[in-house]
């Protein structure tokens, strides 16, 4: 139920998104979810993608070394305090959030999509699921079996 997503650190000038973006798309990979975060010079780029072997190999190619690393997708209702509800069983199980990023549903669907990585996934996996969360596997965002890593 572990996701894996590419990692990437891009130089913060003109262009250099797009040539992500791009170089990505014209080998026919679809991007499913990003987030993007300045550092300065450097911004970091996390990437869930349909084909995360053949992303990483065109990035590289690109001279831009990513790395994979997994997290945990899962839904949540989108209403207020949903959120601290499913970070609260964690965090008094010493499961923290290293990094995440988030995205609601269309319009007229009532949940939001929650990419987490956590101190261990493994842990926050079996917490959620004692809580009833749906956790999101890799057919629910259309990527290759396995990541492809």
């Amino acid at each position: 139920m572990k996701l894996k997503q590419l990692v990437v650190s891009i130089e913060n000038s003109p262009g250099r998104l797009y040539q992500v973006a791009a170089a990505l798309g014209e080998a026919g990979i679809n991007l499913r979810a990003l987030n993007l975060v300045d550092t300065g010079e450097f911004g970091q780029l996390r990437l869930l993608v349909s084909d995360i072997a053949k992303a990483r190999r065109i990035l590289m190619q690109l001279q831009l070394p990513a790395f994979v690393n997994e997290v945990v997708a899962f839904l949540i209702p989108d209403v207020p305090k949903s959120l601290a509800n499913i970070l609260g069983p964690l965090t008094d199980a010493g499961v923290f959030v290293t990094s995440m990023y988030s995205f609601i549903g269309v319009a007229g669907e009532d949940k939001a999509v929650m990419i987490f990585r956590f101190t261990d996934n493994d842990k926050a996996i079996e917490i959620l699921q004692k809580i009833g969360v749906t956790i999101l596997d890799e057919k629910a965002f259309g990527i290759l079996e396995g990541g492809g890593a």
